[in-house]
């Protein structure tokens, strides 16, 4: 039987559908990790236009092609200070159950297979509402973005 190596523990062929592939970003220095199929594309330097009277993490919005899309800061969205505009920041534009945001994060890192079996969950006590798992990646511990939260608040 034909085995591989992924995130999370070694399978057969058999059991690939628990592998997800995962696009992971960095934010306030730690590493996140969201499924890549709910990515519709990353882009850099576009225009957010500010909104009056919104909470502090909706950075703006932008105009993609036509489509309005709300751009929220994931480090504001965590109770962290604001982020800095580098030249490796960038937008990634997610389609979540239909409703496009876009998350302001500070660089984008790469795309990994994930068996998602290896995903331990956050502690109870954590104060990380949009994280709902980790798992060490190489040498990093990555934190899993629970993305349907995203669009629910």
């Amino acid at each position: 039987m034909d085995e591989y190596e992924d995130y999370g523990s070694t399978h057969s062929v058999d059991a690939m559908e628990d592998v997800h592939k995962y696009l992971t970003f960095v934010s306030d220095g730690l590493n996140f990790a969201i499924k890549a199929a709910y990515v519709a594309e990353i882009i850099t330097n576009h225009h957010i236009t500010v909104l009056p009277m919104v909470p502090s993490y909706v950075k703006g919005i932008i105009n993609l092609r036509g489509q309005i899309i709300p751009i929220l800061d994931i480090r504001e969205k965590m109770y962290k200070p604001p982020m800095e505009v580098t030249d490796a920041s960038c937008i990634i534009v997610l389609d979540i159950n239909s409703i496009s945001i876009g998350i302001f994060v500070d660089s984008v890192s790469q795309v990994v297979d994930v068996n998602e079996k290896g995903i331990s969950p956050m502690p109870s006590n954590s104060p990380q509402e949009l994280v709902n798992g980790m798992m060490t990646i190489g040498e990093d511990t990555v934190l899993f973005m629970d993305c349907e939260l995203l669009i629910q608040n």
